[in-house]
């Protein structure tokens, strides 16, 4: 049993060492709090540990740097937005090119063409869409499911998340669809719109989808946002199966999940879905997301997208595939996130799960990492099989004390995850020193 007392009690010393070194950062966060709701541009920027926001000045492969000039080892890379490492070159001089051309003309670029021929060669998948966010990507997909299908339901997983779409904040609340905690003003009751079932739970996603009301099951191979829960040999297949028996299309968000190669789980997996969508990571920082879809899907899709009527039928927007975008995809992939690059990313996130495991079982502790491609991320418990143990299993005091206490050491790691993600850019050093300053965590808590 942790002593709950000393917890607090370091993590009070870790809060006045936070504002005694970072007077700048407090500096700025007072003064945003009057311009900025609650302070920050955006609300999770409320969840970084710390009792103010921490102000950066730059990023550049690995590294971070704030306002008061404290480097850091940049283990979050934009929870997955910089998987490829900061301020790309290629990707800079892109946009430069870019912006003296031209950034926006509600026209296609030659760059379209070759970024669907790229993500139809990684993927599998032969067409493609483009959309500013993968949040954008996913509410597109799960109009086209329902215009396909006629049925009115979209399924998720339990505890998933796929980005503000207001379908997919949902939770089971024993057997009944509720929304997810912390959801702001829901326009519908998701009960109305979602189904919702268990992650490794093929029985349950069978029973579920045997009632015919839902048109897509759209889901992570591998739950990310609650923590990395893999899924069990044989269940994917099984999910591949259940949904065409059912006439339901298979929709696999790799927004996060591209962290297991240059085409994600779905074709490092061999995974066939209808659709798959990926987001942050393939422009290098640049805001943009991208949707494919089979052959089937796409003759299915190409009367309506002829239609008179296509710019309102609730999927695009204006700036939506802009040549910007489409410039800052093609020098990401064409440069990045290759089997070069997972090779170097991989054996480092290898490493920092043994470092970290290594740790845990110094103090005989019944906590585990887990690891998928180049990310790793470590539990206060053994693995979870499913989204709501591993919500469960959260320990918001602990987790707090852990990321305070490497950030004010030099290592930032995911707020709201106990997670790191490595890019080429990383170095087996920057592995060690976070198994350096978690193995003094330990000792500081533990004794």
């Amino acid at each position: 049993m942790l002593d709950r007392t000393r917890l607090a009690d370091l993590r009070a010393a870790e809060e006045e060492r936070f504002g005694t070194t970072h007077p700048r950062s407090a500096e700025l966060a007072a003064r945003a709090r009057g311009p900025l709701l609650a302070g920050v541009p955006m609300p999770w920027m409320t969840r970084w540990p710390g009792r103010f926001p921490l102000f950066f000045e730059s990023a550049s492969g690995a590294r971070l740097v704030d306002v008061d000039g404290r480097e850091y080892v940049d283990l979050c890379l934009g929870d997955t937005g910089a998987m490829t490492g900061h301020a790309l070159p290629q990707v800079a001089d892109a946009i430069a090119t870019r912006a003296r051309t031209g950034l926006t003309t509600m026209l296609p670029s030659a760059d379209a063409i070759w970024v669907g021929e790229e993500l139809a060669r990684r993927f599998g998948l032969p067409t493609w869409q483009l959309a500013m966010s993968a949040t954008d990507a996913n509410r597109f997909v799960l109009r086209f499911a329902r215009h396909l299908t006629g049925r009115p339901r979209v399924a998720v997983m339990d505890w998933c998340y796929h980005g503000t779409v207001d379908e997919t904040l949902a939770v089971l609340d024993g057997d009944r669809v509720a929304p997810r905690p912390g959801a702001l003003g829901p326009q519908v009751d998701v009960a109305d719109t979602t189904a919702v079932v268990a992650f490794n739970d093929a029985d349950a996603l069978d029973r579920r989808l045997a009632e015919g009301d839902v048109a897509c099951l759209l889901m992570e191979p591998a739950l990310t946002n609650i923590g990395i829960v893999l899924p069990e040999p044989g269940y994917l297949d099984a999910v591949r199966e259940i949904t065409r028996r059912h006439g339901v299309l298979l929709v696999i968000d790799e927004t996060h999940t591209l962290c297991t190669g240059p085409g994600g789980a779905t074709a490092a997996w061999g995974l066939d879905p209808d659709l798959v969508v990926v987001g942050k990571p393939i422009g290098g920082g640049v805001p943009c997301a991208a949707y494919g879809m089979s052959a089937e899907v796409a003759e299915r899709l190409t009367g309506p997208m002829l239609d008179h009527e296509i710019d309102v039928a609730g999927v695009g927007g204006t700036l939506t595939g802009n040549a910007l975008a489409l410039a800052a995809i093609r020098a990401t992939l064409s440069t990045c996130l290759r089997d070069e690059d997972f090779a170097v990313a991989v054996p480092l996130a290898e490493r920092f799960a043994a470092g970290v495991a290594g740790v845990i079982a110094e103090h005989d502790l019944p906590w585990h990492v887990q690891r998928l491609g180049c990310r790793a991320e470590y539990w206060f418990c053994p693995p979870p099989r499913d989204g709501a143990a591993a919500a469960a299993a959260v320990d918001e005091e602990l987790e707090g004390f852990l990321h305070l206490w490497c950030l004010n050491r030099g290592v930032l790691l995911t707020p709201f995850h106990n997670m790191a993600l490595f890019s080429p850019a990383h170095t087996p050093a920057d592995v060690d020193r976070h198994t350096e300053v978690f193995a003094e965590a330990l000792d500081a808590l533990l004794g």
